[in-house]
């Protein structure tokens, strides 16, 4: 495996931990509420604004993913998906950039 591939596998597992270093304390003190989540969330302006900017960015990476696997024909980087949007685009761009820089042979 590359230094690069490696790289973006490392990032991808610290992008999955961090996030639910701090997701899931909170979410077990609340309930397991993703409604009080949400409005955790919109709390203030500068929060607001993060969401809004990662909701973005997560959808134009589902979108080139999309469109690279219809032309790639590479299924298996459809976990990507889930990833960016269950656990955090921290987490499924960089999975998504490992699964896209292995060999296709």
């Amino acid at each position: 495996m590359s230094r690069l591939r490696l790289t973006y596998l490392i990032l991808a597992v610290i992008g999955a931990v961090l996030p639910m270093a701090y997701f899931l304390p909170w979410l077990a003190e609340n309930d397991w509420s993703m409604v009080a989540m949400v409005g955790a969330w919109n709390v203030s302006d500068a929060t607001t604004g993060l969401v809004y900017d990662l909701t973005v960015a997560a959808t134009a990476l589902t979108i080139w993913i999309v469109a690279e696997v219809r032309v790639r024909r590479d299924w298996s980087s459809l976990w990507a998906i889930p990833a960016t949007f269950c656990i955090g685009l921290s987490c499924g761009l960089p999975l998504y950039l490992f699964l896209r820089s292995r060999n296709q042979g």
